[in-house]
């Protein structure tokens, strides 16, 4: 599965957004040059947050961006969700009469894809746009590739 730049960028300008935003309304155009983002591309993505009632615009001198909720209540995965950014990890599309292979039955490991999708989903909801900007979230050690996984026992 590939998260998209709408995706990543969505939640990254959510994020910039957060932390921005405690002196007022933050500018499209100082995101993107933060977080080196095309304004026209943040107009894109913004617009769907905005509809998706994530964010609410301020017009006028000073205007701009702000969260629409605390960003405590604001969910990694609406936020991609918000951008038109499916998450999904089989190769067949929701509801269809096809399989994920064109024929009539899905393939061997559909339902391993599909309940990948689902702990994705999961985990995404359980991670806030709050929970990103104060670095609770773990990504765990740094290795290199030549190191063994240490959770891998080799006898």
């Amino acid at each position: 599965m590939k998260l998209s730049t709408k995706g990543r960028y969505g939640v990254m300008a959510m994020v910039d957004l957060a932390q921005n935003a405690a002196g007022g309304p933050v500018a499209l155009s100082e995101i993107a040059d933060r977080q080196a983002i095309s304004l026209s591309y943040l107009e894109q993505l913004f617009g769907k947050l905005r509809r998706a009632g994530l964010v609410e615009s301020v017009r006028g001198p000073g205007g701009g961006y702000v969260l629409a909720e605390p960003a405590d209540d604001i969910r990694v995965s609406e936020v991609i969700l918000a951008v038109d950014e499916p998450i999904r990890t089989t190769g067949c599309k929701p509801g269809s009469a096809l399989g994920c292979i064109n024929k009539s039955t899905r393939c061997l490991t559909h339902d391993l894809w599909a309940e990948l999708g689902h702990q994705i989903h999961g985990y995404l909801s359980s991670i806030s746009i709050a929970d990103v900007c104060a670095g609770r979230v773990y990504a765990g050690p740094v290795r290199s590739q030549s190191e063994p996984d240490s959770r891998v026992s080799i006898q």
